[in-house]
């Protein structure tokens, strides 16, 4: 009798330990569904991971860009020997702001304003352009293997009455005086030749009094013979 109690209560027992199959069921799917979290937590590191390796691949493509463009525009900006010459020959009229000197792939521009060597609608250069023509013509008697041309530049207000018509007329006889004065200064002449633009080749808008100061001026361009 007492074995048969014991034998009741070890089959109690073990019932009363038995886990439903709901609360089975609901672990199951809880752990299913902590196993898609986690997988899709890891395709989200995966896919910031590749967004980082695109980010430092377009930051190394960007740094290389960056050199090369540098060392272009080292190599724009790098001046001539001949630069140098004519830059320091021109120093003073450089500061004073008679005179810009520029270099772009080689080719040098000496920029003078047109008030500085002609008064308003003449093409005769006046005494303070000769003074200052004349130290460019001196820099100029160095310089080897490049031609030298004159290019006359005017503003867009039309010429008054008087020897020019227009102001194509106008800048080339500007042009045309500044190249028979460097002759005369001992710069050879099969290097010279010059050109007018009129007003065609503005490099300010012609919309102000400064602007059009601007425009009217002669450039002398040192390019390559070749």
């Amino acid at each position: 009798m007492i074995k048969r109690n014991m034998l009741v209560i070890v089959i109690a027992s073990s019932a009363g330990c038995g886990i439903p199959k709901e609360q089975l069921d609901a672990k199951a799917l809880e752990a299913q569904q902590l196993s898609q979290k986690v997988k899709d937590e890891q395709g989200k590191v995966e896919a910031l991971e590749a967004k980082v390796k695109e980010l430092q691949q377009k930051n190394e493509e960007l740094s290389t860009s960056t050199k090369k463009l540098s060392e272009e525009k080292g190599v724009l900006e790098k001046k001539s020997s001949e630069y140098e010459q004519l830059a320091g020959s021109l120093q003073r009229e450089i500061q004073a702001g008679a005179i810009e000197l520029s270099e772009l792939k080689g080719k040098m521009t000496v920029k003078m304003k047109d008030k500085i060597l002609f008064s308003s609608g003449s093409a005769k250069i006046g005494t303070e352009g000769q003074d200052a023509l004349a130290k460019v013509a001196e820099a100029l008697a160095s310089v080897q293997a490049k031609i030298i041309r004159v290019e006359g530049h005017t503003d867009d207000v039309p010429t008054a009455k008087g020897l020019y018509r227009t102001n194509w007329e106008l800048s080339v006889a500007r042009a045309l005086a500044v190249v028979t004065f460097l002759q005369s200064k001992s710069v050879n002449p099969a290097l010279l030749s010059a050109a007018g633009y009129g007003e065609y080749h503005p490099i300010a808008p012609n919309d102000s009094p400064e602007n059009r100061s601007l425009n009217r001026r002669i450039e002398i361009v040192l390019a390559s013979a070749e």
